[in-house]
Parts: C-alpha cells; structure tokens; sequence
C-alpha cells in the first residue's frame, strides 16, 4: 500500500508532482478533426476561444494508412473520420492563426506519425517558431495497430525502425516533443480488462524501449519524452486504482529492468480520454453523465490530459455545441469540484489501495507470461494479446446481453426511440476538393525536387541511416503524405495479418 508515500515521490503512486493540480491543472484537450484543414482549423480556433488549453487532432482513414485523398481506396473516407491531411499545403491551413509556439499540439497517428510530424515542423518553421519551442505529442504507437485497430502499413520490423529513427532525431531536433504516446486506451476499446489495458500497454512500451536501447540510444536519453495514453471507463474505483498501480508499475519496470537513473526516465505522464465505447445511441444525453463520471476518475487518478467525450459521438461527429459542453465538463472539475485542491484525495481508502494493489499485481503477471512467450512481437505473432482482448470483449458483451451487466437505456430504463437533434455531416463536396487540392499541389511543385527527395528516401530506406531527415526534405518538396508512404511500401512491403 501507498499510505507512507508523498505525491511526488518514487514509486509515484500518488501522482508525479507533489502539488499535483494545486500549482497546475490538467491540459484540457478536445480531439478534434473532420473534414478538410480550413473546416477543423475553424473548430480548433473555437475550442481555444472556449478555454481548451492543447489541441488534439484526429485524422481520417486514408491519412492514418498512407493514401492520398484521390487514391481508390480512400473513396467515401476523406474527412470522415478525421481531417484530411495530404501535403504541407494541408497542414499549414490545418494551423492557420494559430501560434504553434503557445499552444500544445496532441496528433492521434501512428503508421505515418513520422510524416505529420515533418509536417507540423515545417509549418512552425514557415512560423518563425525554433524547434525547441515547439511542445506536444505525436502517437506514434504501431504496436497496438496489430493488437488492436489495424491502421497499420509496413511490417513490424520496419515500422519499428520508423518509430525509433523518430526517438532519436527528436532528441535533438524538437527536445520538448513526446515522441510517443503508447496507447492503452484502443487496447480497451477493443474490449480488454483495466489490469489488460495496463499489462499490454506497458508491453508494447518494453518493446519499443528494447528497440531503442538495440539501436544505440542511452535509456535515459529518450525516455523523459515517452509518454502514454489511457481509456477511462465506466467503473469509477477501479479507474482511479488503474492509474495509480500505473504509475507505480511503470516507475519500477524503468528503474529495476532498463537501469534508469534519471527520475523523469521513471514517471508515467498519461493522457486520458473517457471512454467511447461506453456512451449509447439510446438516450444520448445520458453519456453527459458518463462522461462527467468518467472524466472525474482520469482526475482523481492523476491524469496529465484528459480529453471529455461528447453525447453525440456514438450517432456521429459531436456538433459545436456537444463539444463545449464536453469541455465545461472538465472546467466544471477543474474549478468547482474541489478535487483538485488536494494530490490523491483518494489515498489511503483500504478499497483504493486494495484494488491498486491488485491491478498491479495482475498486469505484472501477463507482463511475465509474455516474457516468457519471448517479448511483445512474439505474443503478437502468436495472437496471444489479441486473444485475451476477443476473450474479455465477448465476456463483457455476454454479460449485457444476459441483463447481468446494467447499461443504462440499453438493456434496462428503455425509453421509446424518439427523434434526435439533427446530427453533425460532413459534405460530400469536401473530398471532391480533397482530391483537386491534392492534384494542385502535384501540378505546381518542383517534379525535379521532388523525385530527388523521394529517391534519397528509398536510398536512405534500404540502408540504415536515420529516416527522418529524408521524410522532412521530401514533406518540404511537396511530397505527399500518400507519396512518402508509398516509396517506404516499396523497400518495406505491408503488413498482412495471417
């Protein structure tokens, strides 16, 4: 148990600083992102204006895999999802106004996080914004597209070679960037348990750690910049007690297996969005309520960002007003509940630590099942992560189904269907300009330029040298996002799950 530790202090079980949120609040960030850049960059300039303190952006499909907006496969994708970004002309309209220097920039993409991140730099160049000033996260977290979403492009290897080549350029290049955010929370949304969201979390993070370590780099040189991304679910207590057996795992696993000596090597920073898979198209006002419960969890568990859900996202994209209400939810914890006036206010219940203690406990046992099993890749190849997730996620839905789990408006307190408030839509005549925007920057580039980039990339690709200098200069030449992606297919194939 906890009860002898201080906020601030190793494990960190009772959170990483010790005033926690008496000196500073959480980053309340809205993920955001639809349409075309000019279309989220005016959704972005309302968050801001409505107190949001960090931008996050989500991205469509075709840009998640690396398919340019007129690609075949990217037809009735574009902008549905998530902003269409395809070139540096999108993204300098994606930031349009807004001053990169003073403002923290979350990028929910994984497969071509390296892309978008050559991107956002070369726009904060265009800025007159150094390096050094800029500060986000870019997610960059490839391992749980093969456990659990599938936006993947290349083979592990290779994509982990990318993820690495990221680590250590910017470790030089933008040194108060978080170079990854490894994910937990698609982890549960495909259906895992919270001591599975954790285990396989930090799985995936003892992957990448290792990679990095056997490329060359010193632990403690990279990993004050990793950080992580979890879910909050619906049961209250044990969201609170995931958190802290987190930290408290994390911190050991880094200063006991890697050797880290640096303290900031050694605490877990998360952010933390409510969960999506847990608000209901019945009776959606009601997933105001679970958000605000859920929401409250992330804080009384110490979260570092927290992204609030919307009541209309399981019918479609939130409307402007469900995204302001989202975020008076965070505003509403922030500065009236009272929570944040003290670090662990929850510290020291017998439930609390129990369950903590519990949590971690559960998470180190698969952590050493897989071990065994021979690392991370190995349990992936082998389907064992993603079977343990199948298993909870049919156990879970068996439990509704048989009324033994209570979803409030779905399997008890139904109400007859009415009508909704009309819906949020992307026009369709969106991804028809996608596609011309796209063509239009193919037509005005420099083609001699551009071929030279591209092919220093795929040189570069079938070697060893670091890949991210060659995806900046090809970014700055106008290649596209499809483009780059397609000449690293070229050297590294794709990836097929058997």
């Amino acid at each position: 148990m906890a009860l002898d530790e201080r906020p601030g202090q190793y494990p960190w079980t009772r959170g990483i600083y010790p005033e926690m949120y008496r000196s500073r609040l959480w980053t309340m960030r809205q993920y955001a992102g639809f349409g075309s850049a000019e279309e989220s960059n005016k959704r972005y300039q309302y968050l801001l204006s409505q107190g949001t303190t960090g931008l996050s952006v989500a991205f469509d499909l075709p840009t998640q895999i690396g398919l340019d907006p007129d690609h075949p496969l990217a037809a009735g994708e574009v902008g549905r999802v998530g902003v269409s970004v395809a070139s540096l002309v999108d993204m300098r309209k994606l930031f349009a106004g807004i001053a990169l220097d003073r403002v923290s920039t979350s990028m929910t993409i994984n497969s071509t996080a390296a892309v978008l991140l050559a991107l956002y730099v070369l726009v904060a160049r265009e800025q007159g914004v150094p390096r050094s000033k800029l500060n986000g996260t870019i997610q960059n977290d490839i391992l749980k597209e093969y456990i659990a979403r599938g936006t993947y492009i290349y083979p592990p290897g290779p994509a982990m070679r990318i993820v690495t080549d990221l680590f250590a350029w910017a470790q030089h290049n933008v040194p108060e960037w978080n170079t990854i955010s490894i994910s937990g929370y698609h982890i549960r949304e495909a259906g895992s348990t919270s001591v599975q969201e954790v285990a396989f979390t930090f799985a995936n993070a003892i992957a990448y750690i290792e990679a990095a370590i056997a490329a060359g780099l010193d632990v403690d040189s990279f990993a004050p910049r990793l950080s992580f991304f979890f879910n909050s679910h619906s049961d209250f207590l044990t969201e609170i007690a995931k958190f802290r057996a987190a930290r408290r795992l994390y911190a050991r696993l880094m200063r006991e297996r890697f050797g880290a000596k640096d303290d900031r090597s050694c605490m877990l920073r998360f952010h933390t969005q409510t969960a999506g898979s847990s608000l209901t198209a019945q009776q959606p006002d009601v997933n105001l309520v679970r958000t605000a419960i859920e929401a409250m969890a992330a804080v009384l568990g110490g979260t570092q960002s927290l992204h609030t859900n919307s009541r209309d996202e399981a019918l479609g994209l939130p409307t402007e007003e469900s995204a302001r209400l989202a975020l008076r939810t965070q505003q509403i914890i922030g500065f009236e509940s009272g929570v944040a006036n003290t670090a662990d206010p929850v510290g020291g219940s017998f439930h609390i630590e129990q369950l903590t203690d519990r949590i971690e406990s559960g998470a180190l046992d698969y952590i050493r099942r897989i071990d065994e099993m021979g690392g991370t890749l190995r349990a992936i190849e082998a389907g064992f992560i993603q079977a343990e997730i199948q298993k909870a996620a049919y156990d879970y839905q068996r439990g509704v189904e048989a009324g033994e789990r209570v979803v409030v408006g779905v399997n008890r307190f139904v109400m007859p269907e009415r009508q909704q408030a009309p819906l949020f839509r992307i026009d369709p005549a969106i991804e028809r300009a996608q596609v011309e925007n796209v063509r239009a920057v193919r037509a005005t580039r420099d083609a001699a330029l551009w071929r030279l980039r591209l092919d220093e990339l795929d040189t570069a690709a079938r070697g060893t040298a670091n890949l991210m200098p060659c995806i900046v200069n090809a970014a700055e030449a106008h290649a596209t996002v499809g483009e780059i992606s397609d000449t690293l297919r070229e050297v590294f194939g794709e990836y097929r799950e058997i």
